[in-house]
């Protein structure tokens, strides 16, 4: 079955439920203030959607796109129903949104030393068994450095900065490197 898909929105019914899932998916020092994310999602290139199934809130994404690029920069799914398969209906349906974009995500980089290797690992796992691939890269975000990771096409560290530069109107310009560098 497929999910629905709604903007989220200042006005959305559930905006509250979208805000605590956000809250309790991403660290403090990891999230934007909700209240930006509404605001820049009335920007063009900006998209915060929810995903549901009937009646049931799945969890939301927060992404850009500017010309045949998507970055995904932040996608979380509902805790309740984790490990049901929403999130790969999820990134199914962001990948039939943009079906000619190459879809970015970073993720922790999957440091051995780091307390949460685990859940690290099963991220990535998560993503390469949706058919994303490693493309080598880092980005420095937030004064942290993440892994890239792309689906439907080869990543580009030049088309990324361009990305940035284009979305930000040259405000953003994320370090980038290649692992091992």
């Amino acid at each position: 079955m497929d999910l629905r898909v709604e903007c989220v929105t200042g006005r959305s019914k559930e905006k509250e439920k979208i805000k605590e899932i956000y809250t309790s998916s991403f660290l403090k020092e990891d999230r934007i203030p909700f209240w930006l994310m509404l605001i820049m999602a009335k920007m063009k290139n900006t998209e915060f959607i929810s995903f549901h199934d009937k009646d049931t809130l799945c969890g939301f994404a927060y992404m850009a796109t500017v010309q045949d690029l998507t970055f995904v920069m932040f996608l979380a799914v509902n805790e309740n129903i984790r490990s049901k398969g929403y999130g790969s209906r999820i990134l199914d349906k962001i990948q039939s949104i943009h079906p000619y974009s190459k879809i970015i995500i970073s993720i922790e980089r999957c440091d051995k030393d780091a307390k949460d290797i685990k859940q690290r690992l099963r991220r990535k796992k998560f993503y390469v068994n949706n058919g994303y691939i490693e493309t080598g890269y880092l980005v420095e975000i937030s004064k942290k450095k993440q892994e890239i990771l792309i689906k439907n096409g080869e990543f580009d560290e030049n088309e990324f900065s361009l990305f940035f530069k284009k979305y930000s109107n040259g405000t953003m310009k994320p370090k980038l490197w290649r692992i091992g560098s």
